[in-house]
This record gives structure tokens, C-alpha cells and sequence, in this order.
């Protein structure tokens, strides 16, 4: 046979049976239309091919996009959608020529599942970046290296893809808290690296949600002095107990006085807000790295002539992602140093009530589903 089955899953008694070249029965929870109403969903993957790898999904986090996914908000959706891009479970069926993997051991997806490997691009593991548009996205995007099929994502019980585009996870991790890092934890690490953030640095996370308290962790572990800006007052204790320097309310009086005060900021914020609000808290020379991702009528505001004449020297850059060699780094640093989510975990059965609270500001950080659940 061209692959190796692994017979049993292992949080369950029944059997996981597919024929070698066969479409592989899959099922999970499903959107069947713009409005947050998950329901069941049995449907296929396309078959083992002789570099992918068959994961068992134990963990899988939810994403602020994914509720602008379900919405349509960034780009059009195909229902039924399984959304999740935050993918943890166990190798239990590789082809022929896996070498990354084998059988029993952990592994994890992210934002990606195929890119087209010879742009320059993907030659410098920018695969998000992938210049012949070939970039295939976990869920609602066609995969072109597959008969055009649109991606199912992480809410279900199985995810075959490619192992170029499996991040290996060490068996001493966190097993529970690794999936959010397969998103939010690489789009706060890569920009923090790439603005090389250092100790002593005064830095500053806009927006500490899912996204907002891995970044802070990132630079307090770096040794860099953090401010944390969000709307929730309450989240003031969480973020102190990670390692911020203060909390500032982004209503307050302070919030309004703060100038040339910032190395580096990154916002993290999902809605409306004004940008130059924080531009203007940059240091001379300092960089600010936009990861948030509104929905396109919630763009955030943008004075360009305040940019000029009141700003210059000080830097934006937007980040989206990382390649799938930053992501794996991200993911040996963050066990290697214990930095981790902090998580909810929650069953599947729970979605519907858990994008509401999401979209309400009343996650308490991220969710994480148990895929036990599904059974």
C-alpha cells in the first residue's frame, strides 16, 4: 500500500477506515449561511497523496476572522463553510514519501494548506505572500492543486494536507493551548520580529483579545517594557498578571494626551478605530505593525495629511501571518519558553453561543473547541 493507516482514533472506540486513493469521510460542524448558526456537516477530503499526511483533529481554536468569514465580510463565502485555522491533532495516515512525520506524532495547520513552492515567495517561505496567487487558505478557498474543491476547515474530525504545510508540534507542548498559535501566535510573533523588539524597548499592543495578549507575551518574554490600549477596562487585571506595564483605557483622558512616547505598537484591533490616534504615540523613527483585520465597511481611519505633517519618521506596516518555516520558529520558541493563550476550552455543540460572545468582546481571550465533542 502507498500509505499507513493508524486503525484506531484515539479519543474514540470506533474504527477510521479509507481505501488507499479513495476520498476520506469527514465530518464537523458547518455555517450554511452568513448568519452564525452552525449544524452538523458530514462531508470528504480529497484523498492521501504520497507527501500529505491525514491529521486527527483534537483542538481547534476560533479566530476573530472566522466570524467575519461566515459573514462574507473578507471575501466570498461558499456554504456550507467549515471554518478553523487554528489546527492541533495526531498523525494517523502518511503517504509514501512523508518524511516530516510519522504516524503518532502531533501536528498542527495554521492559516494555509498549499502555495505554489517556485515564486520567489514561497522560495523564501513567504508562502502567504505567494506572487502566482496560488496560496490556498485553510477554509472557503478553491485549491487549485485539487480539482478546484473549496477547503473544508478545523471544525471537523480530520485534515489531510500536504506535509509541507503541517507545523510539527513536540510532545512536551501544551497540547490543548497550541492551537492558537497557529494564527494568532504566528501574526503577533512575525511583526515583532521583523521590528526587531528588544529589551528595554517601550512598546504597546492596541486591542488585547485573542491576538493583543500573545503579542504582549512575545514582548514581555523579550524583555520590552508594554502598555497595553483596549476599550474593556476589566481585561486591565489579565493584562498586568501577563507582564503589562499599565493598562490604559482607550476612553480615558490619558489615552487622548499620550505622544512620541512608543518604539514599536502593534494593533491587533478588529473594528473601526482612528490609526493616527497611535501613530502619534511612536517615538521619532518608531514602527507601528497593523495585524488586525476588520471587516472592509469597519476599515480603520486614516488621516493622511496628519500623517505628514505631524508624523513623519515614524513607520506603518501592515503583516499578515508568516511563512510556514517563522511559523514553525514561533512555535519551538513559544513551548520552549511556556507561551501560551490563554484559552477556554469549549464543545463544539457551543459554537453558535461562543461567536456571540466573540463578536461582544466577551471572549475571555480564545476559545479553543475540544473535538472530543464531535463524537
Amino acid at each position: 500500500m502507498g500509505f499507513a493507516a493508524y486503525p484506531l482514533f484515539a479519543h474514540t472506540s470506533s474504527k477510521f477506515v479509507f481505501k488507499e486513493g479513495e476520498r476520506i469521510p469527514a465530518k464537523g460542524y458547518a455555517a450554511f449561511s452568513k448568519e452564525w448558526n452552525f449544524k452538523p456537516f458530514s462531508f470528504t477530503r480529497h484523498p492521501l497523496g504520497e507527501n500529505d499526511i491525514l491529521i486527527q483533529i483534537q483542538y481547534t481554536g476560533i479566530c476573530h476572522s472566522d466570524l467575519h468569514a461566515v459573514k462574507g465580510d473578507h471575501a466570498m463565502p461558499n456554504y456550507p463553510m467549515v471554518p478553523g485555522h487554528e489546527i492541533v491533532g495526531e498523525v494517523v495516515a502518511v503517504g509514501k514519501k512523508v518524511s516530516k512525520f510519522k504516524i503518532g506524532d502531533y501536528a498542527g495547520v495554521g492559516c494555509m494548506v498549499n502555495s505554489c513552492g517556485e515564486c520567489e515567495a514561497c522560495k523564501q517561505s513567504k508562502e502567504q505572500y505567494c506572487m502566482n496567487a496560488k496560496t490556498i487558505f485553510t477554509y472557503n478557498s478553491k485549491d487549485v492543486f485539487h480539482n478546484n474543491e473549496i477547503t473544508y476547515g478545523g471544525y471537523s474530525n480530520n485534515i489531510v494536507l500536504s506535509e509541507k504545510f503541517a507545523i510539527k508540534i513536540p510532545k512536551n507542548a501544551e497540547i490543548e493551548k497550541v492551537a492558537p498559535l497557529l494564527c494568532a501566535g504566528i501574526t503577533t510573533y512575525s511583526p515583532i520580529k521583523f521590528s526587531r523588539v528588544k529589551k528595554g524597548d517601550k512598546v504597546a499592543v492596541a486591542g488585547v483579545g485573542g491576538l493583543g495578549h500573545m503579542a504582549l507575551q512575545y514582548m514581555v518574554a523579550l524583555g520590552a517594557e508594554v502598555t497595553c490600549f483596549d476599550i474593556l477596562p476589566s481585561k486591565k487585571e489579565a493584562c498586568l498578571k501577563l507582564g503589562a506595564k499599565e493598562f490604559i483605557d482607550v476612553k480615558s483622558e490619558e489615552f487622548k494626551n499620550i505622544a512620541n512616547r512608543f518604539d514599536f505598537i502593534i494593533s491587533t484591533i478588529p473594528y473601526y478605530y482612528d490609526l493616527n490616534d497611535y501613530h502619534k504615540m511612536l517615538k521619532f523613527g518608531g514602527e507601528m505593525a497593523i495585524v488586525g483585520l476588520p471587516a472592509s465597511k469597519e476599515s480603520p481611519h486614516f488621516d493622511t495629511n496628519r500623517f505628514i505633517w505631524q508624523f513623519q519618521n515614524k513607520k506603518i506596516y501592515t503583516s499578515l501571518i508568516g511563512g510556514i518555516k517563522e511559523t514553525q520558529e514561533m512555535l519551538d520558541y513559544s513551548v520552549q519558553n511556556k507561551i501560551y493563550p490563554k484559552i477556554e476550552l469549549i464543545s463544539i455543540q457551543e459554537l453558535n453561543e461562543a461567536y456571540q460572545k466573540i463578536a461582544k468582546g466577551e471572549a475571555d481571550f480564545r476559545f479553543v473547541i475540544d473535538m472530543k465533542s464531535l463524537d
